[in-house]
């Protein structure tokens, strides 16, 4: 193991601060229940990001006399994933796991198909929206048994919080296609 050189030091001894070396984490949670919750986090997170993704496409390409509307809709929607997935990685990191990052990672994690390579009709957005969000809320919510049992709080919360906010979009989405 590296040490570091203290400059008010004897020379050839060390201060103790080791340089290169991972760490152990002992916050309360056991490592299978950290990989555990870090697997389902890492599946929010791909969900999260392919609906931001989604929703970005959307509003550039959304056309019709609705346009204005969804436009701005599109946009505050699509602001809050693109705010929402980094307390989620953080999250990963915290339970001392890899953030997936790749849209290779993505694509294998994700529940969401991606976004039509041709632009649909307003209201067809309107609804792939609405359905992306209630997925999400599916993924945050089963994730809440493995926090649950592990006393996770923090994730408990972060995943209260994006409930909250998908199925409340869900619910404005598909009021948007009801007659």
């Amino acid at each position: 193991m590296a040490k570091k050189k203290d400059a008010g030091a004897t020379p050839g001894t060390s201060v103790g601060i080791s340089v290169g070396t991972s760490v152990g984490i002992n916050i309360g949670i056991s490592e299978k229940d950290r990989a555990a919750i870090a697997g389902g986090l890492s599946r929010l997170l791909a969900d999260s990001y392919t609906l931001y993704l989604t929703t970005h496409n959307f509003h550039w390409n959304v056309t019709g006399p609705m346009f204005n509307t969804l436009h701005a809709m599109f946009m505050t929607q699509y602001t809050e994933l693109w705010t929402a997935v980094d307390p989620i990685a953080e999250r990963i990191r915290s339970l001392g796991h890899p953030a997936p990052g790749s849209y290779a990672q993505f694509g294998k994690l994700s529940s969401l198909k991606d976004a039509p390579t041709t632009p649909p009709k307003a209201m067809e957005m309107v609804r792939i929206l609405m359905e992306g969000h209630e997925a999400v809320a599916r993924t945050a919510r089963g994730i809440f048994p493995l926090a649950a049992e592990a006393s996770d709080e923090p994730t408990a919360d972060l995943l209260t919080q994006r409930l909250t906010v998908h199925e409340q979009t869900a619910w404005m989405l598909r009021s948007l296609l009801e007659d």
